[in-house]
Order: structure tokens, then sequence, then C-alpha cells
């Protein structure tokens, strides 16, 4: 299961509609070892794509490096899908490359669902989790909107 403070989910939601027709794309990054989403990280779809989304390499190595430096990792790494329903694509399967990342896909045609998804992927099996949203963390943990 996904637990997600309901202000990074408002987060993903503005930006993918700020990026609509553009698939956006993302990560949030949280503690080692922790579960934890607290970092919204935006990131730019290179590909610039209404039906695909890749990161751009080298901002992509800037983040996971960053990650690495303050001790964190990619606990969601998310997308939007603006022309089909919010389930991973065959592309999307394959490059998934975080396997204890949860996948978080944000529909922005309405006619397919309006809540996000979260999916685990690992070795090409995708299992769809719940997602639990918070209006606040039990602990004194602050959230970060990185622009």
């Amino acid at each position: 299961m996904l637990t997600i403070h309901t202000k990074l989910v408002e987060a993903m939601l503005a930006q993918a509609h700020r990026d609509h027709p553009i698939e956006t794309c993302g990560v949030i990054a949280g503690p080692e070892g922790s579960n934890l989403p607290l970092r919204l990280i935006p990131m730019r779809n290179a590909a610039q794509s209404e039906t695909f989304f890749k990161f751009d390499a080298q901002e992509q190595l800037r983040v996971w490096r960053e990650m690495e430096a303050r001790g964190e990792e990619p606990i969601v790494i998310y997308h939007s899908h603006t022309r089909t329903q919010a389930y991973p694509s065959r592309t999307d399967i394959q490059y998934a490359t975080e396997p204890r990342s949860h996948y978080v896909i944000i529909p922005t045609d309405y006619s397919y669902g309006e809540e996000i998804r979260s999916f685990r992927i690992c070795d090409g099996m995708v299992t769809e989790e719940r997602v639990r949203m918070l209006n606040s963390y039990e602990s004194n943990l602050e959230l970060a909107m990185v622009a």
C-alpha cells in the first residue's frame, strides 16, 4: 500500500494538468528504507509526448545523485496518462527499473476515471496497490516541493 500526504497528491495533479496534453513525470523522494514519500521533484518529459514519458538522462542522473547524497531513495515515480486509463503500458513496464518504488499514474482524461493509481512493477510483473492519502504524517517530518 502507498501511504502519501494529500499535498503531494495535489502537487502531482497540478503538474499533470499544467503539462497536459504532454505526459508529466517526476519523483517523490524519501529517506532510504522508509517507504515514506516526502520530497516531490518534478522532472522534464524528454519525449515531449502525449502518449509516452522518458526522464531526461542528465536530469535523472543529477536527481538520483542528489537523492543518494541526502540519504534518500525514489519512493514514488509518477507520470500521467493523457489518453488512456491509469494502468502501466508495456513501455512503462519495460522502463520500470526501481523494484522498491511505487509507480503512480495520474489520469488527465477523466473518461478513464479521476483517481490516481499506484502499482509495484518488478521483473515485468504489475501489481496494483491501495493508495492511502493522509492530511498529515504522524511525526514532524516536513514535505518539500522542488520547483
